[in-house]
């Protein structure tokens, strides 16, 4: 076992890093509370081609892994950028991992080299406001007509869907009584997002309001077969073979929000002294920073083993949810922490660090609740009988 970063690892964090000193908190406060995608970290980031770091080179990104991905994430967080600026990243790069693995050849030509130099942007299109996680109830539905599809529905939680071009959209294209399993008969589309058929509504949230999440309503909007993401009824299969890569992604961006609320409320507990000496002398305040350390700590080993699991194409199902639970608990616990340790001033917009615990709150709840994760591990790692 080797606990080292790589050379090239090192040099990913510490050229992320440089970069992000151009965009410190008051950036992304101001873009939080405008409401405001921040387009100039986003080309920035493009420029340098951290976009498609885990596109394959043939279709022009760097051909790296999870691993590189994830370490690009958690250093864009720790910098005080948290989830307003990992998540227009993120959904470039693990969103087209269907497009990678079962896209057509001309299919791949035409979009991952847009996506890979951050032209082309891309949303997710799969929660539905009565399916929610039961991913296969959904009812938006997709109706053959010669060489394209109609799509009839409507999406909640698609996140970056006014800035999109397209959006990788799961539709069924046969009803769900009408198949042997439920698994079956979802179809996976690479549909465009900015047409007259497509209605986008933002939906009014608690944090990360840079970056918009919509509710989307497609009446009849067609799409070509040939955006069509591999087989017709197999897009569930192709979809959760994203969804590793997706937890992997989330948990390393959690590891950076806990990072940074936590050197946020280190440095305030050195510096404000009270009852003249700094509050961080009182193991009231010092020792659940030391718990957030540890919390933090523990959750990085297992986003770096699921991560190098996914790399060498080794089982890691268990692992990228244990990972992503680990790191939502370890940050929020970090996050919450800062606030308490900046008293009063916690609630305050300037100190950053109430940014940072609504976005941590965030991560408890999606992609995938905490519930749903240990749903997983006790059925499938325990042998516990199914609950749902």
């Amino acid at each position: 076992m080797d606990f080292h970063l790589t050379e090239e690892h090192q040099l990913i964090k510490d050229s992320v890093a440089k970069l992000c000193t151009e965009f410190p908190d008051e950036y992304w406060s101001r873009c939080d509370g405008e409401h405001e995608f921040p387009w100039d970290f986003y080309n920035a980031m493009a420029e340098a081609g951290w976009i498609g770091i885990a596109i394959p080179e043939a279709y022009g990104g760097s051909g790296r892994g999870i691993t590189e991905a994830s370490l690009v994430l958690e250093t864009v967080a720790a910098s005080g950028a948290a989830m307003n600026g990992a998540t227009p990243l993120h959904l470039s790069m693990f969103g087209m991992e269907p497009v990678v693995k079962y896209g057509s050849e001309e299919m791949k030509q035409k979009y991952l080299p847009e996506v890979a130099r951050g032209a082309l942007h891309v949303a997710f299109g799969v929660t539905e406001p009565d399916a929610g996680t039961d991913t296969t109830s959904i009812t938006t539905f997709a109706r053959k007509e010669g060489d394209h599809y109609l799509v009839r529905g409507r999406k909640v939680w698609t996140t970056k869907a006014l800035q999109s071009e397209r959006v990788l959209l799961l539709v069924r294209t046969t009803a769900k009584d009408e198949v042997a399993r439920r698994t079956d008969g979802m179809t996976l589309l690479l549909a465009e997002l900015q047409r007259p058929e497509v209605t986008i509504s933002p939906i009014d949230k608690v944090g990360r309001n840079a970056v918009a999440t919509c509710e989307v309503v497609y009446d009849d909007l067609p799409v070509q077969i040939s955006d069509r993401v591999g087989e017709e009824g197999k897009g569930f299969r192709y979809l959760i073979s994203g969804l590793n890569a997706e937890r992997v992604l989330i948990a390393a961006e959690a590891l950076g929000i806990g990072r940074a609320a936590l050197r946020r409320a280190v440095n305030y507990a050195n510096e404000r002294v009270v009852f003249g000496r700094p509050i961080g002398q009182n193991q009231g305040v010092a020792f659940p920073l030391g718990e957030a350390k540890m919390r933090l700590d523990a959750a990085e080993l297992m986003v770096r083993k699921a991560a190098w699991l996914l790399d060498n194409g080794l089982p890691c199902g268990a692992e990228a949810n244990m990972a992503k639970w680990l790191a939502a608990d370890a940050a929020f616990q970090a996050a919450d922490q800062a606030v308490q340790t900046h008293g009063g001033f916690g609630y305050a917009k300037e100190y950053h660090v109430e940014r940072y615990w609504r976005e941590a709150r965030l991560m408890r709840i999606a992609p995938i609740s905490q519930e749903m994760i240990l749903n997983y591990v006790t059925e499938h790692e325990l042998g516990l009988p199914r609950s749902y």
